[in-house]
């Protein structure tokens, strides 16, 4: 699991040709929502080391944030094989992320 957002993001199409379990948060460092996610990320996380996790700084400009339609921050985007599988949008609870999780990494 991730602990910064980092600036350099993937490309999309990268994104859309990894094979596995892949989990894309967006959001940036200084964001309160955002940080009230870590504790539920890091307990959903828990038994998921298989999926890989892109912390990816999202702001105007940021064309892979814009090319998912993010519009708040954070957000959670499970993908399989590239495929969108669940979304969650400022979690509050481990429940709320390990639903995607669930989706992802049976």
């Amino acid at each position: 699991m991730k602990t910064s957002y980092i600036p350099e993001a993937p490309q999309r199409a990268d994104i859309d040709g990894q094979a596995g379990p892949v989990l894309l948060e967006f959001g940036t460092n200084g964001c309160p929502h955002c940080m009230a996610a870590q504790a539920p990320l890091q307990q959903a996380f828990a038994g998921s080391e298989g999926v890989t996790h892109y912390k990816v700084e999202d702001g105007p400009g940021r064309p892979l944030g814009r090319s998912f339609r993010v519009k708040l921050w954070p957000t959670f985007i499970f993908l399989l094989d590239g495929e969108e599988k669940a979304r969650v949008v400022r979690p509050l609870r481990a429940d709320d992320l390990s639903v995607g999780f669930a989706q992802i990494d049976p």
